[in-house]
Formats: C-alpha cells, sequence, structure tokens
C-alpha cells in the first residue's frame, strides 16, 4: 500500500485519480481548496486536506510522510492561459517548482505531473505523436506545461527526484466542469441538451484524440509505484476523430439535432493531434477499455443529472 498525495483531488482528473488509488488500497490524501459545493470523494479513508496550492506551507504541510505525489492542479485553463500567460508563469510555473523543492525536502518518493498530449506538440503531423518528438507548443497553456516538464527534469538532475509525466490527449467524462470554456465534448452535450447551438471552429475537419475519463485514472494507478523506462508517457485512445464526427457521436449519444455555428478557427489551434501510445501499453500492458460512444452516453448521463439538480 502506498501513500499518496494528490494535488487537485476535487477536480475533473484527480478525483476520478483518487478513486481508482482507492480501489487499488492505496492510502490518499487529498489536497484541493473544496471550494465546490460537490465532495467527489468522501471515502472514510481518504485523508482531506483543505490548502492553497499557491501557498508553500500548505504545500508542504501535505508533504509530510507522503511517498508519491500526483501534480494534477492547475490555475489556469487554455483559455485563461490565452489570455493573461503572465497568470500561468507567476501561479503554475512557480508554485511547481516550490512544490519540486519541497518534494526534495520531504523525501519523495516519485512526483506524477498532468501535462497535456493535445496542444504540447503543436504541430499537424499525418502521424500519431511519439513522445520523442519535437514539442513545439504556441499556447500559453502547453508552454506552461512542457515549462514544468523541464523543471522536473532539472530536478531529477540536480536533486534525484524521481518523476514521470503523463502526456494525457483530450480527457472527458463525469465530473468535467460545466459552464466553462474547456473540454469540447462538455460544451457539445451540455448546448445540445438544452437545446443551444454548438460552436465548430474552421470547417469541422479539425482532428483531436479523446479518451474516457475512467480509464485514464485506472491507467494511472496501475503502474504510479512500478519500475518505469522512461519519464514521459503519452496517455490517449490513439484514434483520431474530426469534429464533425464528434457532433455526429454527440446527437448519436443524446437523441438530439445538433444546431451548428461556424466560427474562424485561432491562429494558436493546431488542425491535427492524435498520440502514439505504444511506449505505455508496451510497457505496462494496458490501455483505454471505453470507446468512444460509451464514454459519451456516460457522460450524456452525468450532464442529465446535473442539469436536473439545476431545476431543483
Amino acid at each position: 500500500m502506498a501513500k499518496c498525495l494528490v494535488l487537485g483531488a476535487n477536480g475533473f482528473i484527480g478525483s476520478h485519480l483518487v478513486d481508482a488509488l482507492v480501489a487499488r488500497g492505496h492510502e490518499v490524501r487529498a489536497f484541493d481548496r473544496f471550494s465546490s459545493r460537490t465532495l467527489y470523494n468522501d471515502a472514510k479513508s481518504v485523508e482531506q486536506f483543505s490548502g492553497d496550492f499557491l501557498n508553500k506551507a500548505d504545500l508542504t504541510e501535505s508533504l509530510r510522510g507522503m511517498e508519491y505525489v500526483f501534480h494534477f492542479i492547475s490555475t489556469t485553463t487554455p483559455a485563461t492561459a490565452e489570455n493573461d500567460p503572465l497568470i500561468d508563469v507567476e501561479t503554475n510555473i512557480r508554485m511547481s517548482i516550490e512544490l519540486f523543492s519541497a518534494c526534495v525536502e520531504t523525501k519523495v518518493k516519485r512526483v506524477l505531473f498532468a501535462s497535456t498530449g493535445g496542444a504540447i506538440y503543436g504541430g499537424n503531423g499525418e502521424q500519431p505523436h511519439l513522445e520523442t518528438d519535437l514539442p513545439l507548443p504556441v499556447s500559453p497553456y502547453a508552454i506552461g506545461k512542457l515549462t514544468i516538464e523541464h523543471y522536473l527534469r532539472y530536478f531529477k538532475v540536480k536533486h534525484g527526484l524521481d518523476s514521470v509525466t503523463f502526456r494525457i490527449s483530450n480527457p472527458y467524462g463525469e465530473r468535467q466542469p460545466l459552464h466553462r470554456k474547456q473540454g469540447v465534448i462538455p460544451i457539445f452535450l451540455e448546448n445540445m441538451l438544452r437545446n443551444n447551438p454548438i460552436t465548430i471552429l474552421g470547417d469541422g475537419s479539425m482532428v483531436r484524440d479523446y479518451i474516457y475519463i475512467k480509464d485514464v485514472a485506472a491507467m494511472i494507478a496501475t503502474m504510479f509505484d512500478k519500475d518505469v523506462q522512461e519519464n514521459v508517457y503519452n496517455l490517449g485512445s490513439g484514434k483520431g476523430v474530426t469534429v464533425q464526427e464528434l457532433a455526429a457521436a454527440a446527437e448519436g449519444a443524446t437523441g438530439m439535432r445538433a444546431k451548428v455555428q461556424y466560427q474562424p478557427t485561432p491562429s494558436t489551434f493546431v488542425q491535427r493531434v492524435i498520440l502514439n501510445t505504444d511506449r505505455f501499453e508496451n510497457e505496462f500492458g494496458c490501455k483505454p477499455e471505453t470507446s468512444l460512444e460509451e464514454g459519451l452516453s456516460a457522460t450524456v448521463a452525468y450532464i442529465q443529472h446535473e442539469l436536473a439538480h439545476e431545476r431543483e
């Protein structure tokens, strides 16, 4: 049984990771501000640590006695980082460095970091991206994630801090926040269920790689404490889906016809991103098990529940 600290434990990815770790019998300390009215992890075995990622004292205190630290917290989204890149530098990058320093001081075994697999490569190649491809991010959000990856390498060389980075493609599923400009799947599904139009950027030929959130959590929870051959792993489905195909799949999941509006594609958006996930699958013997159709159906059920709760 490993002692695990999950930063961002009440968030979208973090909360599912807590569930997966607890299901496997690990000891979990859940770090979050817990500002949301919804508490996702209320199991008695989960120790809740209410703290602020921007407070070094909170970070240091939360690390006491922990072996594995999951850095799954972010103060920005792609949209907010685009609007003010300095916020990303002053919060995410700065406090990640503070966190890694504290991990060295408290002799943490390993840091596991949630990076981005969508925007970090920045290219429009026809072939799925390998971890060895040169990252060329053009968005502040992805630039920030890559910078944190580089600092993890520095801390490993300088201080011997072990780390693993997950470049996660486009995770979707239950608990992804509604009413926010992040995640095309919840945006599409919520608008369709509200009978509102959806917006497609460009002509709908943009390609992305989508992975169901419970698959992400299960894959990470399976290998986080094992010996690893590499320090960076792509996590995705390995399959490309165009926005037009996604809209059609959303229609199938909701049983509703989409009302589509078209807008120009932002200059910082890349046309095609698919991840090659052979490195992870070959080393650890696990891969995503949930099809897009199955994942969308589960997500629709969750959003319907949330919208019904709003009306109460």
